[in-house]
C-alpha cells in the first residue's frame, strides 16, 4: 500500500476541520444565500463521497451510519439518488455537528481500515479522487465562511488565516509568440477529466501582465465612474450592476469616505498594495475594458504559467468554459463531476490563497458564472 495515499487521505480529512476549528457552533448551519453552503453540510457531504463511492462499493463489511444522510448531503449527483435541494441546505438543525463530526470519524476510520486490506488500483483512484474532491471542498467552506462570517454587522473575527501578500514582482509584460502550443494535463499524476484530452491550440502574439491588478489600480476604476458606465460592460453584466447596485468588490465598504475590507482578521483599511479580489467575470471584464485591454484566454495563460507568480488569486480568463476535444465522461455518478456543467460559465486559472497545499497546477481549470463574486477571484490583464 502507497503510504503517500494513506498519509494524505488522513491529512486531508483533519485539514477541513481545522478549517472549521475556529467556529461556533452556531456558524455551521447558516447559510446566507443558495450559492454558500453551511459549513456543516460541506463537513458531512465530503464524508458521503468516501462512503458512497468508496466504502459502499469496495467494502462488503461496510454498514451505511444513516441511510438519511445519502438524501441530506448528495449535492448534484443525480446517478446517486434524491437530495436536499441547494437553497435548503441551512434549514437543516438536524443531524447536529456533533453528530456530522461522528459520522466523519465513523467513515475515516472505515476507509483506513479498507486502504490497509485493500491496495487496488482501482480503489486508491478513487480515495485520489476524494482527496482531490474534499480538497476542492476546502477551499468552498473558506469562502462559505467569509461570507457568513463577513455578512454580520460586527465583522467578526475567524483567526487571521488565509491572509494575502503583497505580489513583489515588478511591472511587465510577458511575450506569447505566435504558433502552435501543447494544451492540458501531459503526464501520470492527477489531474480531473477536464484537463483532458491534449490538444493543439493556436495562438497569436500577445503579451500577458506579470503582476494583477492591485486594489489602487480597481480604486481608480470605481473614482474614474466604472460602476456607471455602461459602455465598459456586457449588457448581462450592466444589469447585474444595476440590479445588485454594485459600486466595488465584494466585502468592499466605505467608512468615513475611506475604503475597507472585510477579512478573516475584521474589518480594517484596504492595503492598495494587493491583489484586487472578489470581483466577477463581469467586473474583471469592465476594468480590462476601461484599460483598453483583455483578459487573457485560458490557453495564454496556460503557455505564460511558468514565467507567472500564479497562487494568490483565482483569475478570470476570457474562456467559457468548454469541452476539450476527445473529452469523455466517466459512467456514472463520477461523469457528473465536471462535464455537465459546461455551459455558462467562465475559466479561471492559477489557485488561491484558500487552495490546499498541493491541490493546484497549471492545467487546473476552475469554473464559475459571471456573476460569482464570494470566490477569491481577481484579475490579470492581457494585450
Amino acid at each position: 500500500m502507497p503510504d503517500t495515499i494513506y498519509e494524505r487521505f488522513i491529512t486531508t480529512r483533519q485539514a477541513t476541520e481545522t478549517i472549521c476549528k475556529p467556529l461556533a457552533t452556531e456558524d455551521y448551519s447558516v447559510q446566507p444565500n443558495p450559492d454558500v453552503s453551511p459549513p456543516k453540510w460541506h463537513l458531512a457531504h465530503s464524508t458521503w463521497f468516501f462512503e458512497q463511492f468508496v466504502s459502499r462499493e469496495f467494502d462488503s463489511e461496510y454498514k451505511v451510519y444513516s441511510e438519511d444522510f445519502a438524501y441530506l448531503f448528495n449535492s448534484y449527483y443525480n446517478n446517486a439518488g434524491e437530495r436536499v435541494l441547494r437553497p435548503n441546505r441551512g434549514l437543516m438543525t438536524r443531524p447536529t455537528v456533533e453528530q456530522v463530526l461522528n459520522y466523519r470519524n465513523y467513515v475515516t476510520e472505515a476507509v483506513k481500515k479498507l486502504m490497509v486490506k485493500n491496495t487496488s488500483p482501482e480503489l486508491l483512484e478513487l480515495i485520489e479522487v476524494g482527496i482531490n474532491h474534499e480538497q476542492q471542498h476546502q477551499e468552498l467552506l473558506v469562502y462559505d465562511i467569509k461570507y457568513i462570517l463577513g455578512n454580520q454587522p460586527t465583522f467578526p473575527v475567524y483567526n487571521g488565516a488565509f491572509t494575502q501578500q503583497k505580489e513583489g514582482q515588478n511591472d511587465g509584460w510577458i511575450n506569447i509568440q505566435e504558433g502552435v502550443y501543447t494544451i492540458g494535463h501531459q503526464g501520470n499524476d492527477f489531474c480531473f477529466d477536464n484537463e483532458l484530452g491534449v490538444h493543439k491550440v493556436y495562438l497569436h502574439n500577445a503579451q500577458i501582465s506579470s503582476k494583477l491588478v492591485t486594489n489602487a489600480e480597481y480604486i481608480e476604476f470605481i473614482e474614474a465612474g466604472g460602476y456607471e458606465d455602461f459602455n465598459l460592460w456586457h449588457a448581462e453584466g450592466w444589469d447585474f450592476v444595476k440590479k445588485n447596485e454594485l459600486k466595488a468588490p465584494l466585502y468592499w465598504h466605505k467608512v468615513n469616505n475611506e475604503w475597507h475590507y472585510y477579512d478573516f482578521s475584521g474589518l480594517s483599511k484596504i492595503a492598495p498594495e494587493l491583489p484586487v479580489m472578489h470581483v466577477s467575470y463581469y467586473e474583471a471584464f469592465a476594468f480590462a475594458e476601461w484599460k483598453k485591454m483583455r483578459l487573457p484566454t485560458e490557453f495564454e495563460w496556460e503557455i505564460a504559467a511558468d514565467e507567472l507568480n500564479w497562487g494568490h488569486v483565482w483569475e478570470w480568463t476570457g474562456s467559457a468554459y468548454l469541452p476539450y476535444p476527445n473529452f469523455t465522461k466517466a459512467a456514472g455518478a463520477l461523469g457528473e463531476y465536471n462535464g455537465k456543467f459546461m455551459v455558462s460559465l467562465h475559466v479561471l486559472r492559477g489557485a488561491s490563497i484558500g487552495t490546499a497545499e498541493g491541490h493546484s497546477r497549471k492545467t487546473y481549470r476552475n469554473f464559475f458564472h459571471p456573476s460569482s463574486r464570494w470566490q477569491f477571484a481577481g484579475i490579470r490583464l492581457a494585450k
